[in-house]
């Protein structure tokens, strides 16, 4: 930043590249400036809500931050501490990244009970929602591109870090859910909007959090797969058959291993067919006409040439890709479209003791806005899924310390056996639930998880490289 920039905002341009959640991190920050600034809480420690303008290679998003302000700095906030002012702004004292400040979360949860309007700050009770004011917030621990706060055992905040103009999806689609009676979703209890006009948007506010109902019971779906991957990998090999071809390795061996995920796998299925039967009622279904699903595969095919353009890893495989891009194409017909996930995997279903629940129906970080909102064939969320098998099955490979005694050759035939076994149970459930059956469908899933597969390698390209040869194998094996 210029050395005229005002203290807060050097302070702020120096802290972002560090955040999890900052997006901007391949380029330098042009300029920064503060869209708006508003007091939740005077005395001490005092709170600020920021919205933070912030220029880089010649576009402008839009961070917020919680900004709590001390006199004296305590031990155990060093860590999240941003700077010293001397009476900025009426800042005098250390400022730091207040998620991490219990006293500062609790207020938070009393602006929603309330239904209060601070500045252009606008807190929301859900109808009929019950907040306990009295809980104090603690930043969950999960790799994330938002925070979440965990209130005790009752609620969860998440802080969307990255704003988009307009109502979230996840607080659109979880409020409509909510309404229809979902089994499957947690209840909305409120959230946090930025008026309408504030933020250039005039016909709708900006949803800047989302309070919903926490399931302290839960365990993640990645987690629980990565165990029955771990344990599965772990087991003897079965006796190569008589004559030549060495180890054979089948979908039906994998469900030996002491940790089979098959049965959940099932039963998340028939929780996902559920979801997008609410989801059609709630939003309704239209019908996307061949030019529509023509001019999708175009999309995909664009972006397999991005890709291809920023990730040479993946030119191998691109006449497979497009191979499966123009068979829909060339067979498109009238397709049924609704609003679905748009980043469904692993990581956004949690297992409770009564079944399976879906989280986080914000889209594709990647995605723009308008894109996150549009109707998609239901399969592309089951793909999704697919996908998230895959990398399932090979994670532990990829990460060298957690390998079991054994060859990647020979690890790789048992990722296959483990992902396809739980595929077929994942689709079975589905099916057998009323969703479209994806085995009648092979060639639009097949479309769907390869261009889901294109996105996931420009990911982890930019944001993870270290994992990139996961979805690069998987890719290696279904092109085949």
């Amino acid at each position: 930043m210029p050395p005229s920039a005002p203290s807060l905002v050097r302070l702020l341009a120096g802290w972002l590249p560090a955040q999890r959640w900052f997006g901007g991190k391949d380029g330098p920050i042009d300029d920064l400036t503060i869209g708006t600034a508003t007091e939740l809480r005077t005395g001490e420690p005092g709170l600020h809500h920021l919205i933070l303008d912030v220029h880089q290679d010649g576009t402008v998003d839009r961070y917020q931050v919680l900004l709590g302000v001390r006199r004296d700095l305590p031990d155990h906030l060093r860590h999240v501490g941003i700077g010293r002012l001397t009476g900025e702004q009426g800042i005098d004292g250390h400022v730091y990244d207040a998620v991490h400040d219990p006293e500062l979360t609790r207020p938070l949860l009393a602006h929603m009970a309330n239904a209060s309007t601070i500045g252009p700050l606008q807190f929301r009770r859900a109808p009929g929602a019950g907040i306990r004011t009295e809980l104090d917030g603690v930043p969950g621990t999960a790799e994330q591109s938002n925070t979440s706060l965990i209130y005790g055992d009752t609620h969860i905040l998440k802080l969307f870090r990255r704003l988009s103009p307009g109502v979230n999806p996840d607080l659109e689609v979880n409020l409509a859910l909510s309404r229809k009676g979902s089994a499957h979703v947690p209840a909305v209890h409120g959230w946090i909007e930025l008026e309408s006009g504030t933020d250039g948007a005039a016909d709708e506010p900006t949803t800047l959090a989302l309070l919903s109902e926490y399931l302290p019971s839960g365990t993640d779906g990645w987690q629980l797969a990565l165990t029955s991957v771990r344990d599965w990998l772990a087991q003897p090999p079965p006796p190569p058959p008589a004559g030549p071809g060495g180890e054979t390795v089948t979908a039906s061996d994998a469900g030996t291993a002491g940790g089979d995920f098959a049965a959940e796998a099932e039963r998340l299925g028939a929780a996902t067919a559920a979801v997008h039967r609410d989801l059609a009622a709630a939003f309704g279904v239209t019908q996307a006409p061949p030019t529509m699903v023509r001019h999708t595969v175009f999309a995909m095919n664009e972006q397999l040439d991005q890709v291809s353009a920023a990730v040479p890893q993946i030119r191998p495989h691109a006449h497979a890709l497009r191979e499966a891009f123009d068979e829909v194409a060339a067979e498109a017909r009238t397709l049924p479209v609704q609003r679905v996930h748009g980043d469904f995997h692993l990581g956004q279903v949690l297992r409770t003791g009564t079944g399976w629940v879906l989280l986080d129906f914000e889209g594709e970080p990647a995605r723009t806005p308008a894109e996150r909102r549009a109707p998609a064939h239901p399969l592309r969320d089951v793909a999704g899924m697919l996908r998230s098998f895959e990398y399932a099955a090979r994670f532990l490979i990829a990460r060298d310390g957690d390998l079991p005694p054994g060859t990647v050759d020979a690890l790789e035939l048992r990722a296959r056996a483990w992902a396809e076994r739980n595929r077929q149970a994942f689709c079975a459930g589905y099916a057998a639930a009323g969703g479209p059956d994806p085995a009648a469908h092979a060639a639009l899933v097949r479309a769907f998880e390869f261009d889901k597969a294109v996105y996931e390698i420009r990911y982890e390209a930019r944001n993870r490289p270290a994992w990139l040869p996961v979805p690069l194998r998987s890719l290696a094996h279904l092109t085949a």
